[in-house]
């Protein structure tokens, strides 16, 4: 009875998967879907590999690599929908930051365990990499790691770098690698904001990609396969790519009919994504970012600010955002439960707003208006914009423009690096 209940339900998700075969490129745009807000239906990496019967595991003891957001268009996680389906053998599960099922806050993970669910024995990647890693993935007894992970499009949002840290552990470990894709949420449209100077790599930036890469997970494994991974490991891995159909460079999250599960737990909406890749700066100032409050990110404020911040950001004339005077008490980081004031972004404008400048023109109405403020003691906001010539410039005076060109050489030649790798219209 066990085996025709896994037969059952495996041939129930590869029904209600994606319907077109397997193929390579991105695929002809589907028709808008009324069910799911009107956009094209985009079928996701998993959609496509479960509708091909998933002919890219076929005789491979497989691993993967996921978290809440790993889930079909029916929200049944591909774990689940994986391990009762006969034609794939998945032996381990590897759960990045926040954990497999994502019981971890910001900085934790769920450690070793066996998943109640399923009895698949889950590995601890958060923070691990190198031979320390590659030494989890030998233990494991796979032979295939997967990666499929809903990412923010952030460069100091750690599961890209997961992604990173696992294909040069795979090297390592002389294992096979397949990356499915899943959308940017805040477009793949460009790369924006300053560059990562190595000098200043860490689990939130290890290589010189730009602050809004303006990339999918499966491009941005090709171009740290192309780039970075043969410096790290001596060799590229041995890579493959599951692309999207239906979604092209410009859609933003809600067009996609996809549904949105939290990649963790201060990221609750396709909104706070929107925001996150300029306004996460705060996480290096004495300032809360949010944190505690049910619009993280998006509300930003300290003991002592006033009415006067949100006045002064206006006065930028930043496209795309509003910024309303706002009073909020965190319930958990900093000045938990103590109310305080601040600004919160109202994006009116997803098309025309960029993040990264916004964040920016933040930190320097903060600093000229608030008395108070100040950067975190371990200079945290140099690893969030990759060096310390942010820092430096607001110190001594610069405003938003003259910062924003300082990073422009080093942003166009990203750029023409990225452009390589991009597949997508």
């Amino acid at each position: 009875m066990a085996l025709s209940r896994r037969v059952l339900l495996g041939r129930l998700a590869a029904t209600g998967a994606a319907g077109a075969a397997l193929a390579t490129g991105a695929g002809p745009a589907r028709a808008a879907d009324p069910a799911h807000g009107g956009g094209r239906r985009v079928h996701t990496g998993f959609d496509r590999l479960s509708a091909d019967g998933y002919r890219l595991l076929d005789g491979r003891k497989v691993g993967i690599v996921t978290n809440p957001t790993g889930v079909n268009r029916d929200l049944r996680h591909i774990v689940d929908v994986m391990h009762a389906d006969e034609r794939v053998r998945l032996t381990a599960v590897f759960g990045p930051e926040h954990g497999f099922r994502g019981t971890a806050q910001a900085g934790g993970s769920e450690g070793r365990y066996d998943d109640p669910a399923t009895g698949l024995p889950v590995y601890d990647t958060y923070n691990k990499s190198g031979k320390e890693l590659a030494g989890i993935f030998t233990a494991s007894g796979v032979d295939t790691v997967v990666f499929d992970i809903q990412d923010v499009g952030a460069r100091f949002y750690t599961y890209i770098w997961t992604l990173y840290d696992c294909m040069v552990a795979a090297v390592l470990a002389g294992k096979r690698f397949l990356v499915l894709d899943r959308p940017n949420p805040v477009t793949g449209r460009a790369a924006t904001g300053p560059v990562l100077d190595k000098a200043f790599a860490s689990f939130i930036g290890r290589e010189p990609i730009a602050q809004a890469h303006g990339m999918t997970v499966a491009e941005l494994a090709l171009l740290f396969n192309g780039e970075f991974v043969p410096q790290a490991a001596g060799r590229p891995v041995e890579l493959e790519t599951v692309r999207m159909t239906g979604w092209r460079r410009g859609d933003f999250y809600g067009t996609t009919g996809l549904p949105w599960v939290p990649p963790s737990p201060n990221m609750p909406t396709p909104d706070t994504a929107l925001v996150y890749s300029g306004t996460c700066l705060f996480e290096g100032t004495n300032l809360s970012e949010g944190r505690g409050t049910t619009r993280p990110f998006e509300l930003l404020g300290a003991d002592g600010i006033d009415r006067r911040w949100a006045a002064a950001a206006t006065e930028l004339g930043l496209p795309g955002v509003h910024f309303r005077e706002a009073y909020f008490a965190p319930t958990f980081s900093k000045f938990q439960g103590k109310t305080i004031g601040g600004v919160q972004l109202h994006v009116h404008d997803p098309g025309t707003f960029d993040p990264v400048r916004t964040g920016i023109g933040l930190l320097v109405t903060a600093k000229r208006v608030w008395s108070g403020f100040a950067w975190r003691p371990d200079n945290g906001i140099d690893r969030l914009t990759g060096s310390a010539t942010v820092r430096k410039m607001i110190d001594a005076g610069a405003g938003p423009d003259e910062i924003t060109a300082a990073w422009q050489e080093n942003l166009t030649r990203f750029r023409a690096v990225r452009r390589r790798y991009l597949r997508y219209r």
